[in-house]
């Protein structure tokens, strides 16, 4: 499975870049375990960045990162197989999550409420 991992980004920092940094940390910190489940992690922000930053963005909740982040998120989620939402106060997460809901897809609290898919050993592939 695809899995958005949804959960803060820009919630609870103030625009504090430590904090946002703090936050992404925290968002990747599950995309090992839930590769070891053998899935592919996803990080909304992995993709909307790139296109922010290409768009003329410079900084997390200006006015292009407001443009693009969650226009970016739903089309990430409409290709992804479930989310898992972390802990944290986080509206963005909880559209991405309401998202999910209306496109029927998975959605997980846990990393150890993921099917475990790792039928073989592939981290060397």
């Amino acid at each position: 499975m695809l899995v958005l991992i949804a959960g803060p980004f820009m919630s609870g920092t103030g625009g504090d870049p430590e904090k946002i940094a703090a936050n992404r940390t925290r968002l990747e910190s599950y995309a090992l375990p839930i590769y070891q489940r053998g899935h592919l992690p996803m990080v909304g922000e992995w993709m909307a960045l790139p296109i922010i930053h290409g768009a003329g963005g410079r900084q997390p909740g200006d006015g292009i990162f407001e443009t693009y982040q969650y226009p970016v998120a739903h089309r990430l989620i409409s290709r992804c197989d479930a989310v898992l939402r972390i802990a944290g106060a986080s509206r963005g997460a909880d559209l991405d999550v309401e998202r999910a809901r209306e496109l029927g897809l998975a959605i997980y609290r846990d990393v150890g409420e993921l099917p475990d898919r790792n039928f073989t050993d592939r981290t060397a592939a």
